[in-house]
């Protein structure tokens, strides 16, 4: 599932750089703390990380699961804590990446597709079957049983 959101969000490709990647792609250097630089694109946002995590949305995760810095790991822990929260790690992990599964984390990745496949936010978003097709083929590539 991890690896799905962060080909959603645009830093599946860069391996471990995308741990560093800012809104927009752009790069940041220290990994000890959410970055909190504002960028100012097509949109404007602060999103930062694999997870593309706003300030608000890390500091939530980072204090309930006393996270100490914005390693990897710690970026990995606060996106399931995200996908919990939202109530549907269960369901994926019974049933797989769904569209009803996607239309709620929608709400927390604007390039998650709601059930009419548009963003949440009004951002770009994947299409629902690229998104499935690529927890699919992750899955099976990772040696997971769908």
């Amino acid at each position: 599932m991890l690896n799905t959101i962060r080909y959603a969000e645009g830093t599946w490709k860069q391996g471990k750089e995308g741990y560093r990647t800012l809104y927009g792609g752009g790069r940041f250097s220290s990994l000890e703390r959410h970055p909190e630089i504002v960028v100012v694109k097509r949109y404007t946002s602060a999103a930062a990380g694999a997870y593309q995590f706003l300030p608000g949305t890390w500091s939530e995760a980072a204090r309930k699961l006393q996270l100490e810095s914005f390693a990897p790991s710690s970026q990995d822990q606060a996106a399931l804590y995200l996908v919990d929260r939202r109530g549907v790690l269960d369901q994926i992990d019974q049933k797989g990446l769904t569209h009803e599964a996607m239309a709620v984390l929608a709400r927390e990745w604007a390039s998650f597709p709601t059930l009419a496949g548009r963003s949440a936010y009004g951002q770009p978003v994947k299409r629902a079957e690229d998104l499935q097709r690529f927890y699919s083929s992750n899955l099976k590539a990772l040696g997971v049983q769908a």
